[in-house]
């Protein structure tokens, strides 16, 4: 299992991540609910053809870049790729409003340093509402780590993305309005914006308490095929704490893994390469850990 550890704070030049972004987190979270309540207006707007389109569109471009660009490549580094396709699935990921990806990704690097104990950003055991979305109003949360994220934060290009990472989403917005006008900017960005949000959370609390445990990883992790399906292969959660390296996380054929996929067919054009595979001995630890379950060894002081 691999393991980030942040370099010692003296030893380093200081960076600055964020901007001024820290100093408006009441701007933020007032943007974030006005973004939930806009969703109400779908009530009264039914959506067209073309809405529905970028809704759909948009949910699954944005969910791979958070899932295929923050998480497995910024947190993980579970594979590799050239600088330009780098700053593309940055800004893909920004497009969320998932905050910047050095932000994003540092924070994740200290959920699995901590994952289900003190010093995790987000479990479910400090209750299930704060591991959903409370935890992100925690202001011991709120600036970016900059010693766990190092190793990114050498481009200067990803440092200017993680201060100004609303560029992308208002882009995002712009184009949706010029696409399908109000309706449009309502359903392709406010909604799909939503769905986006509670989808990727969900891994935070739903994949840590409702699923099947087939590792033993010191935490509460679980797979959970339907939110596997729904987050392009997120929710084989208890494979991905066991080994987190790994861009594969539904270690098995039948684990539908559709980030994964993409990633083959990118790595087929020569866009990314050095995909980091679960090795053998995973899968066997997982048949052996599966074996123990449907035979148990008889207690010898029984």
């Amino acid at each position: 299992m691999v393991q980030f550890v942040a370099a010692p704070a003296e030893s380093l030049a200081p960076v600055d991540a964020d901007g001024f972004w820290p100093q408006v987190a009441l701007l933020s979270q007032l943007g974030y609910w006005g973004i939930h309540l806009a969703c109400l207006l779908a009530l009264f707007a039914g959506p067209s053809a073309v809405d529905l389109a970028l809704c759909a569109g948009l949910v699954a471009l944005r969910m791979f870049g958070i899932t295929g660009g923050y998480h497995r490549y910024f947190a993980h580094r579970a594979y590799r790729t050239g600088r330009a396709f780098q700053f593309a699935l940055a800004w893909l990921g920004c497009s969320a409003l998932q905050k910047g990806p050095l932000w994003w990704a540092a924070g994740h690097r200290r959920h699995h340093r901590n994952s289900d104990r003190e010093g995790d950003l987000h479990s479910p055991r400090e209750g299930f509402w704060y591991a959903h979305q409370g935890w992100i109003f925690d202001p011991r949360w709120g600036a970016t780590e900059v010693d766990a994220i190092r190793d990114f934060t050498r481009y200067p290009e990803l440092l200017w993305l993680n201060r100004w990472h609303l560029v992308p989403p208002v882009a995002t917005a712009v184009l949706c309005f010029a696409i399908g006008g109000a309706s449009g900017l309502l359903w392709g960005f406010a909604v799909s914006t939503v769905v986006l949000w509670h989808l990727t959370y969900a891994i935070n609390s739903l994949a840590h308490v409702w699923g099947r445990r087939r590792y033993e990883t010191g935490d509460d992790s679980r797979n959970n095929w339907l939110l596997g399906i729904l987050t392009l292969g997120e929710g084989w959660h208890n494979n991905h704490h066991h080994f987190m390296a790994s861009a594969r996380q539904g270690f098995f054929w039948w684990e539908v893994d559709v980030t994964y996929y993409v990633l083959r067919a990118l790595a087929a054009l020569g866009v990314v390469w050095d995909l980091r595979e679960p090795p053998a001995r995973v899968v066997d630890d997982s048949r052996a850990a599966q074996a123990a379950l449907s035979h148990p060894t008889p207690n010898s002081g029984s």
